[in-house]
């Protein structure tokens, strides 16, 4: 079992696989700072995050800042920690709290630095049509993902893959990742190369109203949309019986005004005019229910061809 002292910083499932690899591979994990509990769902009930949940089952002391560099410096400092991990935390380090692990923090980010810094690369990769991607760890400082890069992993994109998959797939492959890197800290003989700031884009964090669909638009960038944005906040549309978010999607031939009805019958489903091409929804969501093939809820809501569906920032403001 390694000697480093490690803590951990971490909030989503993202970040519980790194956690979950630094237990595995016996390095002593000796503290995990996370978010605080939050409201979730339609019901708003306060729910831990999954790092809370898997550092408590394997009886690592946690710790809940509200924000970490202003409440949480001291009881990092008691942990007296070699090296930090940070993955998906959603909190900015001060340099008062670089300044303390020996071997300094390592971050695990969600693509190929110096391209999608930011808290949201998977989605945004998506959005933009890109085919490959991959995880890279990193040195902390205190810009935003501008640290000297360690080590990096690339994968292929799959063509229908959703963030919620593609975030999955580089969670296990991060972590992986991190195992190596930290292996190669404690021998001295990680690379570290300074991230090339002419090759660097940085994109902004998700919000609800991104996912409103823009029927004008040529029909890969909305099926883009479509992918990068599912399982939140996802792409949505108005129609005449109410919002209907769209999950998954794919480009097909058609041609008619942005936005209007081409096709909506029961064994096809529900294909809808771009500005280029025409989108075929494939699996559909009313607010209010159940995800479901687009065939399904065709057989109880008529949305014949000819119909306008359009949206608004006033039905933004109404996704929940």
């Amino acid at each position: 079992m390694s000697r480093l002292r490690i803590v951990f910083m971490g909030t989503p499932a993202y970040g519980a696989a790194s956690l979950q690899a630094l237990v595995d591979a016996g390095y002593q994990v000796c503290g995990v700072f996370t978010q605080p509990d939050r409201p979730r769902g339609r019901r708003g009930k306060t729910q831990p995050p999954p790092v809370k949940l898997l550092a408590q089952q394997h009886g690592i002391p946690v710790f809940q800042p509200a924000r970490i560099s202003r409440d949480g410096v001291d009881d990092f400092r008691r942990l007296q920690p070699d090296l930090a991990v940070t993955a998906a935390f959603g909190q900015i380090l001060s340099q008062e709290l670089l300044d303390i692990p020996r071997l300094g923090t390592v971050n695990v980010h969600a693509s190929l630095l110096p391209a999608y810094r930011g808290s949201a690369p998977v989605n945004w990769c998506l959005i933009h049509g890109e085919t490959v991607t991959g995880v890279t760890t990193m040195m902390t400082d205190r810009g935003i993902d501008t640290g000297d890069v360690l080590l990096q992993r690339q994968t292929k994109i799959a063509p229908d893959e959703t963030a919620g998959q593609l975030t999955d797939r580089l969670a296990a492959m991060g972590a992986g990742l991190l195992v190596e890197t930290i292996a190669l800290l404690e021998k001295g003989a990680c690379p570290r190369t300074r991230q090339d700031e002419r090759l660097m884009s940085y994109h902004p964090m998700l919000k609800k109203e991104m996912g409103r669909i823009d029927w004008s638009l040529p029909a890969d960038r909305i099926v883009n949309l479509v992918r990068g944005l599912n399982p939140w906040p996802c792409a949505f549309t108005d129609s005449p019986h109410g919002i209907l978010r769209l999950l998954t999607a794919r480009a097909e031939q058609g041609e008619g005004a942005p936005g209007t009805v081409l096709e909506a019958e029961g064994k096809r489903g529900l294909l809808v005019a771009a500005g280029e091409g025409a989108v075929r929804v494939l699996t559909m969501q009313a607010q209010g229910g159940k995800a479901m093939p687009s065939p399904d809820y065709l057989r109880g809501h008529a949305l014949p061809p000819g119909t306008l569906l359009a949206s608004s920032e006033r039905e933004a403001e109404g996704i929940s």
